[in-house]
Parts: C-alpha cells; structure tokens; sequence
C-alpha cells in the first residue's frame, strides 16, 4: 500500500508494517505499567504537615507507614508527598499516551476509510454509523468516540500537571482537580481501550482499494527508487533534479513515470527497459516494511 507523509504518497510499505508501529506504542505502554505501579501508587501517611510528629519522635510513625502500605498493597515512599504531586501527574499523563496511541490509530482509520481512499473500514454493524437521512453512510463511530477520548485524556493531564504547583506542605486547592481529571481520565482510557477492540478485532482491510491507491499516481510513489539506482552513476543532487524534472514532466503529461523515464537520455543511458520496469514497482522498494 501507499505510505503517506503530508497526506501525499511517500514511499511503499504495508499494512502490517503500519499495524506494527501502532503495536510497538502499544508495547511500551504495557511495559511502562509495572514500574508506573512501583512509582507512583504510594501510600500516603504523614499527619497534619508531613512529619507524623502524632506518632513521637522515633521510627515509629515510619513503621506505621510502612505496615500500612503493606496492608493497601501500595509502595512505601522515602518521604510524606502530600505536596508533591508529580506520581498522581505521571499516572494521568501515563494514561494520556495510551490516548495518544489509540488516537494515532483512530485518526488514520477514520481518513482510510474515506469514500476516497476506501482501504478500511470499521466491523459492519446493522444500523451503526448510519445517517437519519443518508443510508448509504457508514462512519467510523469507533474511531470518532476514540479520537474525541484521546483529546478528553490530554485534557485531564494537563490538569494534573497543574495541580503539581501546589503551596507549602499542605495546599490550599489544586489537587482538587484530581477528583475529576483521575476519574475522567480512567473512565475515558476504558472506552478508548474498548472502542479500539472493537474497530481493530473486526476491521475491514480492503487489499484492492490499497492497490489502487498505490497505482494512482503512475509510479511516482517510487521516485525516490529510481533516483537512489542513478545516484551512483552520475552523483546524489544530479540524480534527484534529473528524476524530479522527470516526476514533474509525469505529472504534467499525466503520463506514468516508466514511460517519462524510457525517454530520457540520461536513465535510457544507464539502465535497459528492464530495469526500469523493474525500478518503477512500487514492490520492489519495500525496504524491510516486507
């Protein structure tokens, strides 16, 4: 299929390569939770300023503390953090990545399955994503109620980086803003999580359209290939103006790039018909995106 960057075809790859950069934030945020746990659900136990000074001036405060994170299940911490907002901050910001991932994911199903670019498509639901008026219409509901919680979770961990500007040893208001921005937040990872299940478990991968796509613009998608096989013959900033004076007679003519290139003296004088042909498929340059 088409790789894009700046919505215009770039360079070949494949669906499974696009899958597994999604799957590959999807893995570091797995392993990120174990230590987000030991990091940041830490018991909190401190007395009135942080000092447990209720409990005497031994370790006795201290040996509370720790049977206490015990009893919870909860880390011990080295210090009272009643004011040190920054675990609370990390697990909201934690969950703000997940959105961010699931929201890459989303935004690009919801172009790919434009009526323009036809690749994919959400699970086929009787009724869901219809129009009141438009029966043809099948939105990607999915996707839309996942970008729309990727944008909620930025929302809730900026509140929770406000809330780390705290005063003295016991603030007088921001961390407030935890009761709703660490709720939402989970609540709105849930539905992300959930809605991602959805659309990927029964995605519509539609190989023909992909195809097309790759086609339509005549071989120029693999321009970079072409200047790349020349660039040794007659050097790198020769080879890119000879081939994008090539790329622009293309699209002016509305011509494939093949038969721009077979009349060029310069490529006709380096390589045979052959070897162009072979230079402008697209699947001869998939790098390791195999």
């Amino acid at each position: 299929m088409a790789g894009r960057t700046h919505l215009q075809h770039a360079l070949p790859c494949t669906f499974g390569y696009k899958c597994a950069v999604y799957l590959s934030g999807v893995l570091r945020h797995l392993e990120q939770i174990k230590e987000i746990k030991k990091r940041c659900l830490l018991v909190q136990f401190g007395g009135a300023a942080g000092t447990i000074a209720s409990l005497g001036v031994d370790d006795t405060g201290l040996r509370v503390r720790e049977q206490l994170a015990v009893e919870l299940g909860l880390q011990n911490p080295d210090i009272t953090w009643h004011v040190a907002r920054d675990n609370v901050a990390e697990i909201i910001n934690f969950l703000a990545l997940v959105g961010g991932t699931l929201g890459k994911i989303a935004l690009d199903l919801m172009i790919m399955s434009s009526n323009e670019f036809d690749e994919v498509s959400e699970p086929f639901v009787p009724h869901r994503g219809a129009s009141s008026t438009m029966p043809q219409k099948r939105n990607p509901i999915s996707s839309e109620v996942i970008l729309a919680a990727s944008k909620m979770l930025r929302s809730s961990a900026s509140l929770g980086l406000d809330v780390m500007i705290t005063d003295f040893e016991r603030a007088s208001g921001p961390w407030h803003l935890e009761w709703v921005a660490v709720p939402d937040a989970f609540v709105a990872v849930v539905g992300a999580l959930h809605q991602t299940n959805f659309a990927l478990g029964g995605l519509v991968v539609k190989v023909d359209s992909m195809e097309r796509n790759l086609r339509s613009t005549k071989g120029l998608i693999v321009g970079e290939a072409v200047m790349m096989a020349l660039a040794p013959h007659i050097g790198r900033q020769k080879a890119h103006d000879e081939v994008h004076g090539d790329c622009k007679s293309a699209i002016e003519q509305n011509r494939s790039l093949l038969q721009v290139l077979e009349e060029s003296p310069v490529l006709t004088g380096v390589f045979n018909k052959e070897q162009l042909t072979s230079l402008c498929d697209p699947s001869q340059y998939m790098g390791r995106a195999s």
